[in-house]
């Protein structure tokens, strides 16, 4: 048993959520997956893998073999770069979950420039604004906007988009603009509520953090609904600078409110990789990031480690 291509082995099972599919990644048969780790396990004295009929999970042991195996496969593909042993190109296939909006306004127009400069990488591009768990659902990378929650995932912090109160000037024209939060009541909303329920909009006044549950006619957990009735002149909305920041260029919408403008959004790359993250994705992530900050401006931020430590001192 090579030592080392056992443990690349076991951390390409881990990443990729099976044995078949690890099997199907490095083009062998899956009994010599499993011969394989088994004869790592019996080298190492300890149990790795679980495997039930539905479910595989990492015992403790596991757990830290895969931390340590991500680490030194890591250094030896470094050393093998930096000797120029093999200048490879990263290869492969990369399942990536963005929201529809998003992908669509930031990642799909520039796909062609990625795969140009990485022409044996493939992306496939999942939408959805549901939660994803990356592990389960065998997903490479997520781009995350808002508050992270704790978990066990890594994360890359890309940029901050702010949080403006937009409309059309027609709209603004037909029912004025609010002057204070306690207008927004007689103001028509365009609602977002992504899991049935009004997502909250909130705002720091100078008497404090304020809430506002914002009411309208139209509710949808589909953020290009938001943006096509905002834009169709039907009511406000609060957004991310990224889903109008050609339009408030233009001026085809305006914002309001701005000095109760509330803390900007972080845009996060999350990935279920350990600290060595693999090359493919790594320059995915990295080709986003780019992305982000040419878009420097009324749609993102990328001081925003300067933000964040502006809001820790706030609080």
């Amino acid at each position: 048993m090579d030592r080392l291509d056992a443990l690349k082995l076991f951390v390409r099972i881990v990443e990729s959520g099976s044995f078949a599919a690890a099997a199907r990644e490095a083009g062998i048969g899956q009994p010599s997956v499993s011969k394989q780790i088994a004869a790592l396990e019996r080298h190492l004295g300890a149990q790795l893998i679980r495997r039930t009929s539905r479910s595989m999970t990492l015992t403790e042991t596991g757990q830290s073999v895969y931390e340590a195996a991500v680490r030194i496969v890591g250094d030896v593909s470094d050393l093998e770069s930096s000797v120029g042993v093999r200048q490879v190109s990263p290869t492969g296939h990369l399942r990536v979950t963005v929201a529809p909006v998003f992908g669509r306004m930031y990642i799909v127009p520039h796909l062609g420039t990625f795969f140009a400069r990485y022409p044996k990488l493939s992306v496939e591009l999942s939408t959805t604004e549901r939660t994803i768990n990356l592990v389960e659902e065998g997903f490479d990378i997520a781009i995350k906007h808002g508050r992270l929650d704790d978990s066990n995932l890594i994360s890359r912090q890309l940029a901050s988009s702010p949080l403006h109160l937009v409309a059309t000037p027609a709209y603004f024209n037909a029912h004025g603009r609010p002057t204070d939060v306690d207008d927004l009541a007689r103001h028509a909303c365009i609602v977002f509520a992504p899991m049935h329920a009004p997502r909250a909009w909130r705002f720091v006044t100078a008497q404090g953090p304020r809430v506002h549950v914002p009411s309208g006619s139209l509710y949808s957990g589909d953020a290009e609904h938001i943006r096509t009735a905002v834009l169709a002149d039907m009511g406000m909305a609060q957004a991310p600078g990224w889903m109008f920041a050609a339009e408030l260029e233009s001026g085809a919408v305006v914002r309001v409110l701005e000095h109760d403008a509330p803390a900007p959004l972080p845009v996060h790359a999350v990935h279920a990789f350990g600290r060595r993250v693999p090359n493919k994705a790594r320059v995915f992530i990295d080709f986003v990031a780019d992305i982000l900050a040419m878009q420097s401006g009324l749609a993102f931020h990328t001081d925003f480690q300067a933000e964040s430590q502006a809001e820790s001192q706030a609080h």
